[in-house]
């Protein structure tokens, strides 16, 4: 039992214009997900009885654009074609199996689920025609009535990540890819028609469900929530990844998906705000701007001081100090550059001042004119109050340096010397 194309039928001497019986499908309008096939009897028909639960032998079946036919005999599905065209039911011949755009899995499908039946070539006593609506089911609706966890990376070196509770509202579609799973795992033998209406509740409620972990995929990529409408692929791959188990068993796959943008608490959407400004400003140029913008709005009130102007300025200055940061510390940070933090910073311990043109010196070489480092003056004890000094006077008491004593060189180990015996060797100055 199984369909031939028409044409090859007329090929092979069976002709069009010789069908008993004759199996056709309205256009399925987008509320419906499968009807049962219409059955025009001519007056050749073996079945003029009018048992539409029949198929006689040689009888034509016609498949649109959109469509999916199956063949159910004994509550079997025995057949089935999703290749639009008109076709002729054979029932001495194997099913044929015209899969369509549905490609081969539906045929892997068939091969789990279907079942022959014989009856010595009698049609046996229920067989059906349903026609499958394969176009995109359109606007469907969604809302989350709880939140749903969605967690938010503010910055990852940091670890600012805050968890936050999503609204969503959207809308979805969805496709039939494979209709021999939602006729044997949901539908069965149906008397008229199958509408959405009757799955659309149940496929709602676990897309609603499945989308945590589908958002948890933007959420790894660092995608912000406000962001999320601009990845609605991604979403739906995602969906449909976590929908196979439900979903996928009943051959139904998500087709498009909108949404808009979602809404989380204020208290939530302050406090990321928030961190968003303190990650800014560990960029210290960024830091040098916002502080120049504060100090610009700080000065501008300032001027408006009903104390008077040079008041405001006064506490703005003293504000200013306290911080112990400015501008340009910040941007000499952001160049890499070495920061002076407040006041200048003191001179080295081994600084000296250029007495040719007052710079603060560092190294043996003035490196504004090229004058070389003094040699350090020789210090000397103030004998009458013991102050330490390096000029000819005391700086404490007035007192005249003393003249130095008249130095020797020891002549057995050669150590300089100023008193009357050598400091090394202990040897008596020579007179």
């Amino acid at each position: 039992m199984g369909l031939i194309k028409a044409i090859t039928g007329a090929l092979g001497g069976t002709l069009a214009d010789q069908w008993k019986e004759f199996f056709y499908c309205e256009s399925i309008p987008e509320d419906t997900l499968m009807v049962k096939g219409e059955k025009r009897i001519t007056n050749r028909s073996s079945n003029t009885k009018g048992n539409d639960n029949i198929i006689s032998n040689g009888s034509g079946i016609a498949v649109a654009d959109g469509q999916c036919m199956i063949i159910v005999e004994q509550g079997k599905v025995v057949e089935f074609c999703a290749e639009p065209g008109q076709f002729t039911w054979d029932a001495s011949s194997e099913p044929s199996l015209f899969a369509g755009k549905l490609g081969t899995s539906i045929i892997e499908t068939f091969k789990t689920i279907g079942r022959r039946f014989t009856y010595g070539g009698d049609t046996g006593k229920d067989q059906r025609v349903y026609y499958f609506n394969t176009k995109e089911i359109p606007n469907k609706k969604f809302g989350t009535a709880n939140p749903v966890p969605f967690k938010v990376v503010i910055n990852e070196q940091l670890g600012f990540k805050l968890s936050v509770d999503l609204r969503i509202n959207g809308v979805y579609s969805y496709n039939v890819v494979d209709p021999l799973l939602l006729y044997t795992s949901f539908m069965g033998n149906v008397a008229d028609e199958f509408k959405c209406e009757q799955l659309d509740g149940m496929l709602k409620a676990e897309l609603i469900q499945a989308l945590q972990p589908a958002l948890a995929v933007l959420s790894a990529q660092g995608v912000s929530y406000d962001q999320i409408p601009a990845h609605t692929t991604e979403v739906r791959d995602a969906l449909n990844i976590e929908l196979k188990d439900t979903w996928g068993k009943r051959g139904i796959e998500v087709n498009s998906l909108n949404m808009g943008v979602p809404s989380i608490p204020e208290d939530q959407r302050k406090k990321i705000t928030e961190w968003e400004e303190t990650s800014m400003t560990l960029n210290p140029n960024v830091g040098a701007a916002r502080m120049i913008g504060g100090q610009i709005t700080a000065m501008n009130k300032a001027a408006e001081n009903e104390g008077g102007a040079m008041n405001g300025f006064i506490g703005m200055g003293m504000a200013m100090n306290a911080g112990g940061m400015n501008a340009s510390n910040l941007y000499a940070m952001g160049q890499n550059q070495p920061v002076q933090q407040g006041q200048p910073a003191a001179p080295a311990a081994n600084s000296w001042t250029c007495p040719k043109c007052g710079a603060t010196v560092n190294g043996n070489f003035c490196p504004e004119c090229g004058e070389k480092k003094p040699a350090p003056a020789a210090s000397w004890t103030c004998p009458k109050c013991g102050t330490v000094n390096n000029g000819k006077f005391c700086s404490d008491c007035g007192e005249k340096k003393p003249e130095a004593a008249a130095t020797w060189t020891c002549p057995k180990c050669g150590t300089v010397n100023n008193g009357k015996f050598c400091s090394d060797c202990g040897e008596k100055r020579p007179d």
